[in-house]
C-alpha cells in the first residue's frame, strides 16, 4: 500500500478530528455552566460533577479496546457509530429537562468520544510516510489541543447570551459537516479480520478506571470519607493486576503490553501523561482564579486564555514540521522547557495573578504545549512495530483520558482542602489553594522534563 498526503487523507483526519475536537469542546464548556445547572437542578457540586466523570468513565472504558474495534471493524464502520452516538448524546442534552437525562446524554457523548479518540491517530498512522507523520500528527493534535482552551469561550458567551442547552445544539452542524467529510474520504487501510474479544480483560479494565476515577473524584473527601477514597483506589489496583494477568494468559490480548519493552516508548508515555494533567489542570485552576479571585465573568475567563489556545494550535503543526525535518529532541525537548518556565511563573505569581499576566504566561505555556504533546506521541510511537502502533495508539488515547480526570481532580482537592483550612476571604482562600496546586503541577512538569529527556536518549531511531 502506497502511502502519501493527498486530499482524502487531510480530510479523513479532519473528520474524525472534529468529532474528537467536540467532546472536548463539551467537557470543557460545560465546567462554565455548573453554578447555573446546580441552581436550576437544585443539586450539589458533587452530584453535578457526575456529568463530567461520567463521561469521562465511559471513554476511559471504551479506547483501550480501540486496538480490538481497528482489527474487527472497518474505519468507516466505527467513524459513522462514533458520530451517531454523539448526535444522539447532543440531542439527549439539548431536550435534558431533569438532571440524570443530561448525564445519560453525556454518557452516550462518552461512547462516541470513545470511539472517536484514536480513530484519528490510527488514520494518520495507517495512511502517512513515516517523513510526513510529525506534520500530519501535528495537525491531528491542533483540532484537539485547541478544544479545552476554546471550551469554556464557548460555554461562557453560549451561557451569557443564551442558555445552556445551546451549547449542545450549537455544535450539531460541527457533527453533520464531520460526517459528510468521513463519509467521501476515510478509506480502509487493510482488511478486517475475525478476532475473539476478551471479555474478562474488558471488565478488568472497567474496574481499572471506575476505581482510579471516583477515587480522584474524591480526593478532598480524604480527610472526611477516607474508606470511600482508599476503597476505591483498592477496586482500581485490583482490576489493574486483573488485566496484566488475564492479558499475559490471552491469545488474542486487547491490549498487547509488549509495548511497554520498549523503554523509550515508556518514557514518551510517561512525559506525554505528565503533561497532559498539566494542561488539564490548567484549564480547571485559571478559569476558576478569573472568576473567583479576579472577580471576573465567566466569559472574560474564557477570553483570558484565547490568545493562548490560538497560539498553541499554530504551533502544533509547527512543531511536527520541525520534527519531520530535525528530529524529535528538539522540539520536544523546547517545547519542555518553556513548560516548566511558564508552570514556575504561575506557581511564583500564584497569589496575584491577575487578567494580563495569566493572559501572557499563558501564551508561552501554550507554545510550548504545541511543541511538546503531539511530538512526543509521534515520537514514542516510531518505537514501536507497526503491528504493535495500534495498541501503542490505544495506550497513548488511555492514557490521555485518565490524565484528563486525574489531573483536574488532584487540582480540585488541592484547591477544596485549602479552602476548607485557610482563612480569610474566599478571593484570598481560592488565590492560596491554586498555588498549591500550581506547586504539585510544577513538581510533575519538571518530572515530565528528566522524563522526556531520558526519552530522547534511549530512542532507538530517529
Amino acid at each position: 500500500m502506497e502511502k502519501k498526503v493527498d486530499q482524502k487523507l487531510i480530510l479523513a483526519v479532519v473528520a474524525a478530528g472534529l468529532l474528537s475536537f467536540c467532546g472536548v469542546v463539551v467537557e470543557t464548556a460545560m465546567n462554565i455552566t455548573f453554578p447555573v445547572l446546580m441552581r436550576e437542578f437544585s443539586i450539589n457540586t458533587a452530584t453535578v460533577q457526575w456529568m463530567t466523570t461520567a463521561y469521562l468513565l465511559v471513554v476511559s472504558i471504551i479506547v483501550p479496546i480501540s486496538s480490538f474495534l481497528k482489527r474487527r471493524f472497518k474505519t468507516k464502520t466505527l467513524f459513522i457509530a462514533a458520530n451517531l452516538l454523539f448526535i444522539a448524546g447532543l440531542v439527549i442534552d439539548a431536550s435534558a429537562t431533569v438532571f440524570p437525562i443530561l448525564v445519560l446524554g453525556r454518557i452516550v457523548q462518552g461512547l462516541g468520544t470513545g470511539i472517536a479518540l484514536p480513530l484519528m491517530f490510527n488514520i494518520i498512522l495507517d495512511w502517512t510516510p513515516a517523513d510526513k507523520r510529525g506534520t500530519l500528527m501535528g495537525i491531528g493534535t491542533l483540532i484537539t489541543a485547541i478544544a479545552p482552551a476554546l471550551g469554556p469561550t464557548f460555554g461562557g458567551i453560549v451561557v451569557s447570551s443564551l442558555n445552556w442547552h445551546w451549547i449542545f445544539i450549537l455544535l450539531l452542524p460541527l457533527l453533520v459537516i464531520s460526517l459528510l467529510l468521513g463519509l467521501y474520504a476515510i478509506r480502509q487501510a487493510r482488511p478486517t479480520e475475525k478476532t475473539s474479544f476478551d471479555v474478562l480483560a474488558w471488565v478488568m479494565v472497567m474496574l481499572i478506571f471506575v476505581g482510579f476515577t471516583i477515587a480522584f473524584s474524591n480526593l478532598e473527601k480524604i480527610t472526611t470519607q477516607p474508606w470511600l477514597v482508599l476503597g476505591m483506589l483498592v477496586v482500581g489496583i485490583l482490576g489493574l493486576v486483573g488485566f496484566v494477568w488475564q492479558t499475559r494468559r490471552s491469545s488474542r490480548p486487547l491490549i498487547n503490553l509488549d509495548v511497554f519493552a520498549a523503554k523509550s516508548f515508556d518514557w514518551h508515555l510517561l512525559g506525554f501523561f505528565l503533561v497532559q494533567i498539566n494542561a488539564l489542570g490548567l484549564a480547571f485552576i485559571l478559569p476558576n482564579y478569573i472568576q473567583l479571585v479576579n472577580g471576573k465573568s465567566a466569559l472574560l475567563a474564557g477570553l483570558f486564555v484565547l490568545p493562548g489556545a490560538a497560539i498553541g494550535a499554530i504551533f502544533a503543526p509547527l512543531g511536527g514540521q520541525i520534527l519531520d525535518r530535525f528530529g524529535a529532541a528538539k522540539p520536544i525537548l523546547t517545547g519542555a522547557t518553556i513548560l516548566a518556565v511558564a508552570v514556575a511563573l504561575f506557581t511564583v505569581f500564584g497569589l496575584h495573578l491577575n487578567g494580563l499576566s495569566i493572559l501572557i504566561i499563558y501564551i508561552l505555556l501554550m507554545i510550548g504545549m504545541g511543541l511538546t504533546m503531539g511530538n512526543t506521541m509521534t515520537s514514542g510511537l516510531s518505537q514501536l512495530s507497526i503491528q504493535q502502533q495500534a495498541d501503542g495508539n490505544a495506550v497513548f488515547n488511555t492514557l490521555q483520558q485518565f490524565a484528563g480526570a486525574t489531573g483536574t481532580s488532584i487540582v480540585s482537592a488541592v484547591i477544596t482542602l485549602v479552602q476548607n483550612s485557610a482563612s480569610g476571604s474566599n478571593a484570598t482562600r481560592t488565590a492560596l489553594g491554586s498555588t498549591y496546586a500550581l506547586g504539585l503541577l510544577l513538581v510533575l512538569i519538571l518530572v515530565n522534563v528528566f522524563a522526556l529527556a531520558k526519552a530522547m536518549q534511549t530512542r532507538a531511531r530517529d
